[in-house]
């Protein structure tokens, strides 16, 4: 699976000082990162007349040289400024552009704005008449871009500390940071340019990339593709989306046990039957509860079946609520780490003490659970109990629809059946989740995810 480093702001900074120790002066750094947004700049917006608003700090530096590079390349350039440099590089960078510098609240707008007043780090929202000046420039520019994150933003968490414009273009160095991904700050984004810039950065938070997905060879069978069994309750409906979804999913034998449900696939082996026995199969690789399955004595019988089956289980829906019901810390026991699916409200009940970040609430969980858990929503998050994180790709806002969520737990089921790796399978499945929801187009509902997957 490829995947791209996401680091903190402290990882960030971190990574900048090794660079520097290791004999890379800041002001080359600054250089390097001036230059390669300047380029993405010129690449996206084009030669338009440009105002670049600097801060204080070394993001401010990084938008002198930003000004320099644009007007070498023959723009029409204007800088105004929050204040003067506190740093030596950005005195420098400073230093190096030729034009004047005008106070940020007498700026006048211009049809390209690059807000390069703070970046990576800031704790705390933008002064008052910063902000005005910021959100009046922008509504009148025609294109809008934002150095390293736009300024108002937290980088660690996704929060907004001050009203942010909605940018085009966001130039950041080296890595994503977690708040280009993380709502409500990822929304504000605009396309995401990467910038190399030569720094060494290590995470263990990364975004969920595309997974390598090799075609069955000569040896498999369908066993072997993963045999998933999905458990029906009182709403069969769901848990045949479920079942569809771990087929289109590949895994190579479906089995929807206690239900009966016409216009699904046919390869799904359907009916009652006795479960606990039916769980026994040693070829089982996964077995999914939740969707359609309901809270009442029925339900509460079929999850302890699966609790002691012995099998990798995917929970969600019904069976997130009946395990918070009882406490989370009924799954540590379990042989095989399960796999929770919740949204915010189930992760709530599951998780009601937990604060923080969504990142930090996903470990957290993960840890108190002895589970691999996959935060649902517009921003989802996977973590499993050994501290590692991903964040997928923002997915398509269609996706809220009823089911839509029935179907991922089908496709985890599909790629933790075929898979030891719970974490892994979780996170190919939340990337093919979102990319089906992405070609399926406006107006989807989770039936059209299945031909998509």
């Amino acid at each position: 699976m490829t995947a791209r480093a996401i680091l903190t702001a402290a990882e960030m900074r971190a990574a900048e000082e090794q660079a520097i120790q290791a004999g890379t002066p800041v002001e080359a750094l600054m250089e390097r990162a001036g230059r390669a947004a300047a380029e993405a700049i010129w690449r996206f917006a084009g030669p338009l007349p440009a105002l670049v608003l600097c801060g204080p700090g070394n993001n401010g530096g990084d938008g002198y040289v930003i000004a320099r590079e644009l007007q070498a390349r023959g723009m029409n350039v204007r800088v105004a400024a929050s204040g003067e440099p506190k740093s030596d590089a950005a005195r420098g960078a400073w230093a190096s552009w030729a034009g004047p510098v005008a106070p940020i609240d007498l700026a006048t707008p211009e049809p390209l704005l690059i807000d390069a007043l703070f970046g990576t780090g800031l704790a705390r929202p933008l002064e008052s008449g910063v902000a005005r000046a910021l959100l009046s420039l922008a509504a009148a520019a025609q294109v809008r871009v934002a150095v390293d994150l736009p300024s108002g933003v937290d980088t660690d968490d996704g929060r907004i500390l001050s009203p942010v414009p909605d940018c085009d273009l966001t130039v950041t160095f080296q890595t994503l940071k977690p708040s280009h991904r993380l709502q409500p700050a990822a929304r504000r984004m605009g396309r995401i340019v990467i910038a190399d810039i030569g720094i060494a950065a290590e995470s263990r938070l990364r975004e969920i990339g595309r997974p390598q997905l090799p075609a069955p060879g000569p040896d498999h069978h369908k066993y072997r593709r993963g045999y998933v069994a999905v458990l029906a309750g009182e709403m069969p409906g769901a848990s045949a989306l479920t079942a569809a979804a771990a087929l289109r999913g590949r895994a190579g034998y479906v089995r929807l046990i206690g239900s009966a449900v016409a216009g699904i696939p046919r390869a799904i082996v359907q009916g009652p039957g006795d479960v606990e026995a039916l769980l026994r199969d040693d070829r089982i690789g996964a077995v999914a509860l939740g969707p359609g399955l309901g809270t009442g004595a029925s339900a509460q019988l079929l999850l302890d079946v699966a609790l002691g089956c012995g099998r990798p289980l995917v929970l969600d829906a019904d069976a997130l609520t009946l395990v918070a019901a009882r406490g989370v810390e009924l799954l540590r026991d379990l042989d095989q780490a399960a796999i929770l699916t919740p949204h915010e409200g189930e992760f709530e009940r599951l998780f009601p003490s937990l604060s923080g970040s969504k990142v930090e609430m996903a470990r957290a969980a993960a840890e108190e659970s002895g589970a691999v858990i996959v935060y649902k929503g517009a921003d989802t998050v996977v973590a499993d109990l050994g501290g590692e994180a991903a964040i997928a790709p923002p997915a398509s806002g269609w996706l809220a629809s009823a089911g839509t969520g029935d179907v991922l737990t089908g496709v985890v089921a599909a790629r933790r059946a075929a898979l030891y790796d719970p974490f892994q399978a979780a996170c190919e499945a939340v990337w093919l989740h979102g990319r089906a929801g992405e070609a399926a187009g406006p107006g989807l509902i989770a039936d059209d995810l299945l031909d998509q997957l």
